[in-house]
């Protein structure tokens, strides 16, 4: 005998409201164990693979791949056995000793949560293995003697399992308290108003994930929106559609807007239509910059590493916010008003062209790296995003980005500024140019910098301070040590 249960989508992150399928792992008649990987899904924020929470056979896939499914939606169903029928003992030796089944409701239509460690209360008897990282929390279980029992024994799993008969009154009744139980845990350790809140959930973004720049660190909306750019979201169908060729006789196609193109999109408009952009140019001679890349190459501390004139223009631009401080900011508006707040740690954006779309990971604390540091970061980070590996942490709180153009052979162009930093850099192209070399013309390698700046936070003096200060650098790399 077996009984059928659904497997809804779950909740993988404060503020999520929907996910799309990316790959199954299992197709119907599969045996699948608990935690069992059975599917990728895709979210604002990153792939997540789900795990089962059931033991059985897949009797169904409810949504197929490239769905876009709401939280709560059954995805899947599996045939699993009836309690007691786990094992011949169990359905021999003891069939009248096992306690009342937990109710139906309870067994069938989870909507586990991520975050909640255990799905078993202690005082429950043996049961089926427990799924990883879903169900009741170590001390939820404290809650149950709050609801009177009619029945003192019932309390107690002695009790439980001693009884002979079926049950009078089902003991596990209060575990349907556990839904209820939850009272939104990030109010406790988040600060954040309640349109903020309905803004992060409207478009996925975990307030968990955020550094808050308001007033007690309370969470702002730009906050919120900064968090927009750096979300990985789903795109494969989309890329498939848009380069297919088109059939003998369409005129046009129709390619939903979903994924990392509406995030990108959101994201986009928010910036360009909140912050006022100001973009300037600049462009160097980087011929030392790669002699120096050249060298670099051959020290051992940069034996197992990429080094690339990114690796310099990263180095140029933290030393370039330490000598200006104020370009390392965001606006926030709080209750007394609007305020910049500067930041004196710097998480570097570096934007990553990856299979899945552009994706914008940032390290944390760059300012403290040092050089070979850095390389190894850099290296793991643009890996970590191309490999769809990158964490919602590695995707949010960046507070200044470089997007290196020049790798498409783009000489430069006028980056919007991701939102919540007040600044993004625009490293273009190197190749080789007619330049005026100490008094002579001669080929040079060139590359063109933009810096896009928030004219409410960066003036036109400050932003070109910046811009001169990184490109002295990538002129001159000794500039570096001498400005450290």
């Amino acid at each position: 005998m077996t009984d059928r249960k659904q497997f809804k989508l779950p909740d993988v992150g404060e503020g999520l409201t929907e996910a799309e399928i990316v790959k199954w792992h299992v197709q119907p008649g599969d045996q699948v164990e608990v935690n069992q990987t059975i599917v990728e899904i895709e979210t604002a924020k990153a792939i997540v693979e789900l795990p089962c929470p059931f033991e059985g056979v897949v009797a169904e896939l409810m949504v197929t791949e490239g769905d876009t499914v709401d939280v709560g939606v059954p995805i899947i169903s599996v045939d699993v056995a009836a309690e007691g029928e786990d094992t011949p003992t169990s359905a021999v030796a003891t069939p009248v000793s096992e306690p009342p089944a937990q109710p139906a409701a309870l067994q069938q239509d989870m909507v586990p949560r991520v975050e909640e460690p255990g799905m078993v209360a202690p005082d429950e008897p043996k049961r089926q293995p427990v799924l990883v990282g879903y169900g009741v929390k170590p001390g939820a279980t404290k809650r149950r003697p709050r609801k009177p029992s009619h029945d003192p024994a019932s309390a107690t799993p002695a009790a439980s399992s001693a009884a002979p008969v079926a049950p009078p009154k089902p003991a596990p009744q209060p575990v349907r308290e556990e839904p209820a139980s939850h009272p939104q845990p990030v109010d406790k350790r988040t600060l954040a108003k309640p349109p903020v809140r309905k803004m992060a959930k409207d478009l996925g973004v975990d307030l968990t994930t955020l550094t808050g720049s308001g007033p007690r660190g309370s969470i702002t909306r730009d906050d919120v929106q900064a968090a927009l750019t750096a979300t990985p979201t789903q795109v494969a169908p989309a890329p498939a559609a848009a380069t297919a060729p088109a059939a003998p006789g369409v005129r046009e196609e129709r390619i939903p807007v979903k994924g990392v193109r509406k995030s990108t999109a959101t994201a986009m408009v928010n910036s360009a239509f909140t912050a006022p952009h100001v973009t300037e140019f600049l462009q160097v001679d980087v011929t030392r910059t790669m002699e120096t890349v050249r060298r670099l190459r051959d020290l051992p501390e940069f034996a197992e590493v990429k080094v690339s004139p990114l690796l310099l223009a990263a180095k140029a631009v933290l030393t370039a916010l330490r000598r200006n401080p104020g370009a390392n900011a965001s606006w926030a508006e709080g209750d007394s008003g609007a305020e910049i707040v500067v930041k004196n740690y710097v998480n570097l954006g570096i934007a990553a062209a990856t299979p899945r779309g552009l994706l914008v990971p940032n390290l944390k604390e760059a300012q403290d790296l040092s050089l070979p540091e850095l390389a190894k970061a850099l290296n793991g980070l643009i890996e970590t995003a191309r490999a769809g590996k990158a964490s919602p942490a590695d995707l949010s709180g960046g507070t200044f980005t470089i997007t290196n153009i020049g790798v498409f052979g783009i000489d430069t162009g006028t980056p919007i500024i991701t939102p919540g930093e007040a600044a993004i850099l625009a490293f273009g192209q190197i190749r080789d140019m007619p330049w005026v070399y100490e008094g002579e013309l001669a080929i040079r390698k060139v590359s063109t910098l933009a810096l896009s700046f928030d004219h409410r936070i960066i003036d036109g003096e400050l932003g070109s301070r910046v811009l001169r200060d990184i490109g002295d650098m990538l002129e001159d790399p000794m500039r570096m040590l001498a400005w450290s």
